[in-house]
């Protein structure tokens, strides 16, 4: 019953795809924000699986083929799912099962996080309230976030992990490890949201309860979930050096254009910031209703009530501009870009009081419908949502499968290539230079143009230079006739290979570099240490619980 109640949510909220699929009516998917750079993420790591790819790190396609190492950077989970997914089921219905899946999943850990609370009836309606909750709806229509949408999943296990903690001790240690590693693998800003919640609450449980069990089982999670996670993090933390990281701040994307209200120089992320911040408003005044409403709630479970109290205040407080400080010194939480990505944790706190609060479920009922309605206004009001239809989703994957590529992303490119500056005809070689200049080309042959492999032939009247439709990053390694040897970089950051007189054959590879091959093996490792902590812990509790 919970799993079909919540199910039959999560495809309410996708009813308006059948009706606004285009001028024909046929059945479309919202087009957001970062729609393209998912789907073709998706695509994308389809095709490299079929050449043998399980985890891609170079998405060849990006840049219109000269590709970007965007799987180094950006967490596997969402791609992962996204590609089984577009695998498994017609193209065109990808997303929308995608959504489907992801907003069920995220009502069921809600609905096991209710239990604790709640009776059968009143847990189901938490967890499909929250499957559907406002900011969800924001980022199914208007953003596309799809990873974030699916750290959502997360933020009801961390709360359950938390409680668990003063009383478990050391078996609490794992489920914790293991909800911080999937959030890191899943959406780097929405990880460091929930660490940064992790830490008030165990703060809060702490000086409740006045004991450092809490902390102490807080702070093994945190280092055990990213040992977890080194065969992502670590990669992804040293070489940012070899790309253009800081653009994922750039303007428009950092945290002081987009707190509540704020005007910029840009009408169409105005139009938008006045639908989150409307939509944060109500989330605010209604958890803070219900929040007083539940006070006989508190009376039970005060330190539960605290916690969640001080969670949501901490939610709200951060989204406004006279926090700007805190979010320009704070450890790397500007990279969490936008303020109001707190709405992901305060939907969680405002669905659990709304219930606890509001015993009338035609009030609960009311406060729904008023959710969907600030949702509609703003569709009205400010910016109706985007559509992709079924031509659309077919283009994007021709532009795969015919090899034309797509746009890359600006944060992801490498140092010194010029996305600008490409041709988008070259071949993927050709000799420039004297040669070329005298009218006397070598003869190239292409005997393999994989994601992650090159090989090809290039026999040469004299020495000259191989232009590749690849922009140089130093994970590739270039050998020429056996001997490795450095490229060069041309005008647009692509690849330049000197080459002698007579036959040589050019073998260009992204192998895996010392960070790679450390953060696999601290994954590995850390894998071993929890499975081995997991089995201690629940041989010494019985024990421990015997002597007290």
């Amino acid at each position: 019953m919970p799993l079909l109640a919540i199910g039959t949510a999560a495809l309410a909220a996708e009813i308006p795809f059948f009706f606004f699929g285009g001028p024909s009516g046929f059945f479309g998917t919202p087009s957001g924000h970062d729609v393209e750079f998912h789907l073709y993420s998706w695509l994308e790591v389809l095709a490299q699986w079929k050449q043998g790819i399980f985890l891609p790190r170079w998405a060849s396609m990006a840049h219109f083929t000269y590709g970007e190492p965007r799987f180094l950077f950006y967490p596997p989970a969402s791609w992962m799912l996204g590609a089984l997914l577009s695998a498994v089921f017609p193209w065109k219905f990808a997303s929308c099962v995608y959504i489907w899946l992801v907003l069920t999943l995220a009502g069921i850990s809600m609905f096991l996080l209710a239990r604790r609370w709640f009776d059968r009836a009143d847990a189901i309606f938490v967890g499909a309230f929250y499957a559907v909750n406002p900011y969800h709806l924001v980022i199914v229509y208007w953003r596309s976030a799809f990873a974030e949408l699916l750290a959502s999943c997360l933020v009801p296990l961390l709360l359950l992990c938390v409680l668990n903690c003063a009383k478990e001790g050391r078996r609490a240690v794992v489920p914790l490890t293991l909800v911080l590693a999937a959030a890191w693998l899943t959406n780097a800003p929405a990880a460091l949201m929930i660490h940064y919640s992790l830490a008030l609450l165990i703060l809060l449980f702490a000086w409740q309860t006045r004991s450092t069990r809490a902390l102490k089982v807080g702070a093994c999670a945190v280092v055990m979930g990213m040992c977890l996670a080194a065969f992502y993090l670590l990669p992804a933390i040293y070489e940012q050096r070899w790309i253009t990281i800081h653009e994922v701040v750039s303007q428009g994307s950092r945290p002081i254009d987009n707190f509540l209200f704020v005007h910029t120089t840009d009408p169409d992320h105005d139009r938008f910031n006045r639908i989150i911040s409307w939509l944060a408003v109500f989330e605010i005044a209604a958890t803070m209703a219900a929040l007083w409403a539940a006070r006989a709630w508190r009376r039970t479970k005060r330190t539960l009530w605290n916690t969640l109290a001080g969670w949501a205040i901490l939610c709200s407080v951060a989204m406004f501009s006279f926090t700007a400080v805190i979010w320009r010194f704070a450890p790397k939480l500007e990279y969490m870009q936008f303020p109001w990505r707190w709405l992901l944790c305060l939907s969680m706190i405002f669905v659990v009081f709304v219930t606890a609060g509001f015993k009338n479920w035609w009030l609960r009922g009311a406060v729904a419908v008023v959710g969907i309605l600030v949702i509609a206004g703003g569709w009205h009001r400010f910016q109706a949502p985007w559509w992709d239809n079924a031509a659309d989703l077919r283009e994007m994957r021709d532009n795969i499968t015919d090899h034309i590529g797509y746009e890359g992303t600006d944060e992801y490119t490498p140092v010194g290539a010029d996305p600008s500056a490409i041709n988008k005809d070259a071949p993927n070689v050709a000799v420039i230079g004297t040669a070329k200049a005298a009218d006397n080309i070598g003869t190239i042959q292409i005997s393999e143009w994989k994601a992650e492999s090159k090989s090809f032939s290039a026999e040469m009247s004299s020495a000259d230079e191989l232009n590749l439709r690849l922009f140089r990053y130093p994970a590739w390694v270039v050998t020429v006739n056996g001997r490795v040897i450095e490229p060069k970089a041309g005008a647009a950051g692509q690849m330049l290979v000197p080459v002698g007189a007579g036959m040589n054959r050019v073998q260009v590879s992204f192998t895996r570099t010392w960070d790679r091959k450390v953060g696999g093996w601290i994954s590995v490792l850390a894998l071993w240490f929890v499975f081995l902590w997991a089995v201690l812990a629940r041989r010494r509790e019985p024990s421990v619980r015997e002597a007290e």
